[in-house]
């Protein structure tokens, strides 16, 4: 089955994960960067993300290649911000919402602080999803190195081949 990683990354966790999973899959890769970065550090970082999930912006987001009709799983990769998931992401499921729809879809999220469970439950609701295959909950994998990690990546693989 052909796989998609959709995923956004701000220190480099997200991506860190999409990468180990789509070495396991054989997946491809499917960047998605706002036109105007968030700040990645201090202060600000918490600020304008926390901010920007709380509003519920939708920022514009670089051109990606992604057809939906070209995948049979497609996963959802997004950082933990404020409960939620990133901004970045809800611009690209408001994109896709439809195509999203009739896929079979898993979900990754890294966090630092918590929320992981809220935020899969809040993409799970605004994508009007029944559930997701598989998810995967990771606390900073490449900033916070857990050999732990490694096994629920597999795992989280494992759920998608069956």
């Amino acid at each position: 089955m052909k796989t998609a990683i959709v995923y956004y990354s701000l220190n480099g966790n997200t991506e860190y994960a999409a990468n180990e999973i789509s070495n396991i899959l054989g997946a491809d890769l499917i960047p998605i960067k706002p036109v105007k970065a968030y700040a990645d550090k201090g202060f600000r970082k918490f600020l304008w993300g926390g901010k920007s999930v709380f509003m519920g912006e939708t920022p514009e987001l670089q051109p990606y290649e992604f057809s939906a009709s070209d995948y049979d799983i497609v996963i959802i990769g997004t950082p933990v911000w404020a409960s939620s998931f990133s901004p970045p992401i809800r611009t690209f499921v408001e994109e896709n919402r439809a195509a999203l729809q009739s896929k079979e879809l898993a979900v990754f999220t890294c966090f630092s602080g918590g929320g992981a469970e809220k935020a899969i439950e809040k993409l799970r609701s605004f994508i009007d999803t029944d559930d997701f295959t598989a998810k995967l909950i990771l606390v900073d994998p490449k900033t916070k190195p857990d050999t732990a990690n490694a096994g629920k990546i597999k795992a989280f693989c494992s759920a998608l081949s069956e």
